[in-house]
């Protein structure tokens, strides 16, 4: 697939297909909305979540950005679009369960760990630079701990992941809801090279594959 006709060729193969043989779903879908599950995963293009988690339409509410980042709960400056995805998706859907995926060769973490963009002017790589400063502090551990080699680069972009667990928390819905056993996060990591899927453990600290 290389450009929007290849793109509205595939709608018409889904049409005929995909969505011919899911039609009672597709109706149903229609009515609304009922996701359990919220996934909150990076927009590169290599790591859709439906196709890792072999979803269909209407299990997972899903949010991509750069890096998969959640930024601390905060009111005031600017519009806060995963923090109106992550409140509809909680107050709203209801969901019982956030999952934050990672995943191997990640552009943004990549960025966040060699500040390229640092002096970059918004539109020219600053719009990048602003976002990713939610990794500071995770940055300066991972080059304290590892360097700035390969280790280096693995351990930077599941740091993004529990930096996005620890931000979600700072949200009043959500600890209200975990203390009360109605919600439930885990933090994942995909490997794009072997096409694993890593489970953090929260209490090691530790990615094992699932």
């Amino acid at each position: 697939m290389s450009d929007f006709s290849d793109l509205v060729a595939g709608y018409h193969r889904f049409r005929s297909t995909g969505w011919v043989q899911q039609r009672e779903r597709w109706s149903e879908l229609a009515v609304g909305q009922s996701p359990k599950v919220m996934v909150i995963a990076c927009s590169d293009s290599r790591v859709d979540p439906s196709q890792i988690f072999d979803a269909s339409p209407g299990e997972i509410f899903v949010v991509r950005n750069v890096a998969n980042l959640v930024p601390p709960f905060e009111v005031g400056g600017g519009r806060h679009g995963v923090s109106a995805a992550l409140e509809f998706a909680v107050t709203q859907l209801n969901v019982s369960e956030i999952v934050v995926m990672g995943h191997g060769q990640c552009g943004g973490a990549n960025a966040a760990l060699s500040r390229r963009f640092e002096h970059a002017a918004p539109g020219e790589g600053g719009f990048i630079a602003n976002w990713i400063g939610l990794l500071d502090d995770a940055r300066d551990r991972v080059i304290c701990e590892h360097g700035t080699g390969p280790e280096a680069a693995r351990a930077m972009e599941m740091e993004t992941v529990k930096v996005s667990i620890e931000n979600l928390r700072t949200f009043p819905c959500i600890p209200i809801r975990e203390n009360a056993g109605s919600l439930r996060i885990h933090g994942a990591y995909f490997a794009i090279a072997d096409g694993l899927l890593h489970l953090l453990d929260e209490k090691t600290g530790a990615f094992k594959p699932a």
